[in-house]
């Protein structure tokens, strides 16, 4: 790692500070009870409680015992989380919630911030992500493997890793403080009432699971495995517009779209191993693993229909607030596409804790972290029509109606006709393309082959000091962290074409041991479409691939390190003041980051009237240093009538998005007609980028039952002091190869003039990420869980638990512009489960729902599209059965599950226009029934 000496000055400095005020403290004995531990009042009978009822009185013990704002899931018994995904669970806590990818959710956001804005942990370790940045897709983890779920709201100093919005911590079972034997299996089966979309997709799917705890040696030694796997469809019928021009009228009209029906096939293999050796009471030294192999394989089949924005005429009909609804376009020549998503991904996690707690009050930890994601992204494209290039083959004349959930269509040609529609670039796409080798692909590629390999590595090495004091202050801690990690996407592209069309141009027709069949478009009237796998027909020799040569591509790539060295003291409260309790914490951590970025500068072919060349495969190598101060306080009063009134105060951070860090420049012309001038422009990462940063304080007030229920109102306000977004800065291009723009025919008055050169003006611009000022967000949540039996015995078994939350938010990260909406921000946000559980019996109903906000869409290649996401409401439900203790069936648990039930989907429209329908995705219901036996 390179410092300079100013840097490495502050570290030594900040680190000797840091030892003389730990080695400076008296000591006194530690107190092993846990302040709000439930103990049993003598003469009172025990009453355990299991199932839902048991999770939510785990979250609630939590939430009380806690110094920080917290909100926690708990497993309701071994390997069963409350909800069938981890993500699922976590966005029924209190101002969370999640964004949806093919029905699924898979992405968490906190208090109004998008997922980049938090970070997550597996057993206090920052992790990897299968994603292209920092956000962790919370479905890589199975539900089986995590025993309890912590969402910090609020940081503190020794809380490493933590994120801007929230920190969301997975936590697996501990065997010696889980304390006893446990095997547990079950199983279940999905069913997706959507039905089978794709010709040879699946409609149903399965998951299994076990899980083995066991301690040895009068309970020195402990084991805990977990392993499950997970096979199942997921479906969506989906249009997508490609946008809305300006019509007849200065009336707006879909300008083209593009409508899929997409099938999904997950498989998931997770394992998780622990061991836990305490060969004496003051050691414990744990060791843990975890490994995750992903595979998610989308089939997509569907047409693309130019309409405007092409050659086809416009029929207009009827007109609705501005825009054209209904009509018909003639001339029409429709794209049949079957492509396809595939996406690799193997987590690897792995740890080693090791934990001192001296009967002298002095307490010493280690811990070693590492985590690692190897992905792979495949998005193979492929078209289909009646004919190689534009105006040659058939055309089709489609009648349409546009309304709140898309477009719909009749359209005149059969799309499922293997004699009509063949393999061919019907419009042209791409053009001509020579490989190195030679290779052509003539009048258009034929689809195009989009391989994206990314790697992700990270390693964290933690060491700490307590020392336990006498007085308000009950321990001080000092520790060190180091992180290391490096993160790398390598694209691998290429045009696709047909064999066939190597000497002349030509189509053809998809041979008959590959057609799967038709495809029906019937939910937006299109009737069936041709069907294949992409892969068959490359493997057996009828597409070729070329390799794209040219510097978009070279400039996608990226190569991103981070060292980061964090310093961190912590002051720990537990005093009385008078009959009340005061607890909390206060510290700071000083967080020293070094970030490199590597990448390449490549000239593309501009507006130009002749086109030049590429020059491509400039590497650049960048980065930044920086050094930020985080301090932090949380105190909470709990007074006698068990209410607790919490005030939080921090400093806090999240580091950019990695993609937004990449030292990659493309640069290229801009040609203006008048005055004849070519300007060079392009397009950059930045990798000085500093972090998102913000003041923030907290204020809550909790009144609570005992450990069975609370209610609680929670105020929150950040100021963000520095925002990051794209902007356009100027940029001296002078001495960058650019290439020759061309020349130019200058008619004038005299009549015909000789070409001369196009001048190039090399004082252009870059659009790049930079940091803004930053804005304000504050919002209040309440929150409940809720035993009804707390107010009448009559309605034992029943409960509520959700809660509400209202965000606003006011961020203005460029000078003397109207004030943004952060991504994914909604503002409000609903989550509520009412249930019973009583006798063995358990059934309980959820509903959770989010205002509009603005989603980022994944599209081709990684890149991101941010458009206006629709309101949505989701219900689920289930209902189950446990076997009492004495029966011949102990141990057996049945259970049934409803997700969805209402089939809402998933919209995104152009801001504030209703009928301008960018994306409808619905996905159908999700039925699943297993069982679980614990013995």
């Amino acid at each position: 790692m390179t410092l300079n000496k100013d840097f490495r000055r502050f570290v030594l400095m900040g680190g000797a500070a840091m030892v003389a005020l730990t080695a400076g403290a008296p000591a006194y004995a530690q107190n092993t009870q846990s302040r709000d531990a439930a103990q049993p009042v003598e003469g009172e009978q025990e009453i355990v409680v299991t199932g839902f009822r048991a999770s939510l009185e785990s979250a609630v013990a939590e939430k009380k015992d806690r110094d920080q704002i917290v909100e926690s899931i708990s497993a309701e018994d071994i390997g069963k989380l409350p909800d069938a995904s981890i993500a699922e669970s976590i966005a029924r806590l209190p101002g969370l919630t999640s964004q949806r990818l093919s029905g699924r959710a898979t992405s968490i956001s906190i208090r109004g911030f998008a997922p980049d804005f938090s970070t997550t942990l597996l057993n206090g370790r920052e992790q990897t992500s299968t994603g292209d940045n920092r956000a962790v897709e919370f479905d890589q983890y199975p539900s089986e493997v995590v025993n309890q779920v912590l969402v910090y709201k609020t940081p503190m100093a020794s809380l490493v890793g933590q994120g801007l919005s929230g920190t969301v911590d997975l936590r697996t079972i501990r065997p010696i403080d889980f304390g006893r034997q446990v095997i547990s299996v079950g199983a279940r089966g999905s069913y997706a009432d959507i039905g089978k979309l794709n010709a040879g997709s699946n409609d149903m799917g399965y998951r299994v699971y076990g899980t083995y705890v066991d301690q040895f040696a009068n309970d020195t030694l402990g084991v805990a495995l977990s392993a499950s796997y997970t096979d199942e469809p997921y479906h969506i019928e989906e249009f997508e517009a490609w946008g809305y021009a300006e019509g007849p009228g200065g009336n707006r009209v879909i300008g083209g779209v593009k409508p899929y029906v997409t099938s999904t096939q997950l498989k998931r293999l997770g394992l998780q191993g622990t061991v836990q050796w305490r060969p004496a009471p003051e050691f414990t030294t744990t060791v843990d693993g975890f490994y995750s192999d992903f595979k998610d394989e989308q089939i997509k089949r569907g047409i693309e229909l130019p309409l405007f924005w092409s050659g086809a005429s416009l029929t207009p009909g009827d007109v609705v607030d501005g825009q054209i609804v209904s009509g018909t376009f003639a001339g029409v020549e429709g794209v049949v596409r079957n492509d396809l998503f595939v996406r690799n991904a193997q987590l690897y996690s792995f740890g080693w804790n090791g934990k001192y707690e001296g009967d002298d009050g002095w307490n010493v930890m280690a811990d070693i972290g590492f985590s690692k994601t190897d992905r792979n992204e495949l998005n193979f494209e492929t078209n289909a029509g009646t004919g190689r290039g534009g105006g040659v083959g058939a055309t089709d004349t489609i009648a349409f109606r546009s309304g709140r959930n898309g477009t719909t269509f009749r359209p005149t040609l059969n799309y499922g006709d293997y004699n009509l529609i063949q393999l061919t670039s019907p419009l042209g796409w791409g053009g001509d393309q020579t490989a190195v080798d030679g290779t052509r692909i003539r009048g258009g590629q034929d689809g195009y082959y989009n391989n994206r390999i990314i790697e992700d590595e990270l390693w964290q090495y933690r060491f700490e000091i307590e020392k336990e004091l006498e007085g308000a202050v009950r321990s001080v801690q000092f520790g060190f962290n180091y992180t290391d990690r490096e993160k790398s996407l390598v694209p691998d592209e290429y045009f696709v074409g047909l064999v066939a069309n190597t000497d002349g141009r030509t189509s053809v027709v998809v041979p008959e041991q590959y057609r799967r069949g038709t495809t029906n478009l019937r939910y937006l009237g299109l009737g069936p479409v041709i069907s294949y796998d992409p892969r068959e027909l490359l493997d057996a020799g009828i597409y070729q691939l070329v390799r794209n040569p040219y510097g978009d591509v070279v400039v996608k790539s990226y190569d991103i390190s981070e060292e980061i060295m964090t310093w961190y003291t912590q002051g720990n409260i537990d005093t009385m003041l008078g009959a009340s309790q005061l607890t909390g914490n206060f510290g700071v951590q000083a967080v020293l980051t070094d970030q490199r970025s590597r990448g390449a500068q490549a000239s593309q072919i501009g507006n130009n009237p002749n086109g030049s060349p590429n020059i491509v495969g400039i590497p650049r190598n960048e980065g930044a240093e920086y050094i930020d101060i985080l301090p932090s306080l949380n105190l909470s009063l709990r007074l006698p009538s068990d209410f607790v009134i919490r005030v939080g105060a921090a400093r806090e951070i999240i580091r950019p998005r990695l993609d937004d860090l990449k030292a990659s420049l493309s640069y290229g012309f801009n040609y203006d007609v008048q005055p004849n001038v070519a300007t060079v422009r392009g397009s950059s990462g930045n990798p000085e980028l500093r972090p998102w940063r913000a003041n923030a304080v907290d204020l809550t007030f909790e009144k609570y039952f005992g450990l069975k229920g609370y209610i609680a109102l929670q105020l929150f306000w950040k100021d963000l002091k520095s925002y990051i977004y794209n902007d356009n800065v100027d940029f001296d291009f002078t001495g960058y190869p650019v290439g020759n723009p061309g020349t130019f025919d200058p008619d004038g008055p005299a009549g015909p003039l000789p070409p001369r050169p196009i001048p190039i003006d090399y004082t252009g611009d870059v659009n790049v990420p930079i940091n803004g000022k930053g804005g304000k967000l504050y919002g209040a949540e309440f929150a409940a869980t809720l035993p009804l039996d707390t107010f009448t015995s009559a309605l034992d078994g029943f409960g509520l638990t959700g809660g509400v939350s209202y965000t606003k938010t006011s961020i203005s990260p460029r000078p003397n512009q109207d004030p943004e909406e952060l991504p994914g921000y909604s503002k409000w946000v609903a989550n509520g489960t009412a249930y019973f559980e009583k006798w063995g019996f358990s059934a309980r109903a959820s509903v959770r729902h989010r205002s509009s906000f603005a989603g980022e869409i994944s599209g081709f290649g990684g890149s991101r599209e941010r458009r206006r996401a629709l309101a949505e409401t989701i219900l689920d439900a289930q209902i189950g059965y446990d076997f009492q203790p004495g029966s011949t069936l102990e141990g057996l648990s049945l259970f049934l599950q409803a997700q969805n039930l209402t089939d809402e989907p998933f919209v995104t429209i152009d801001p504030g226009e209703r009928l301008q329908v960018r994306n409808h995705q619905s996905y159908g219901r999700r039925f699943l029934a297993g069982f679980g036996y614990k013995f």
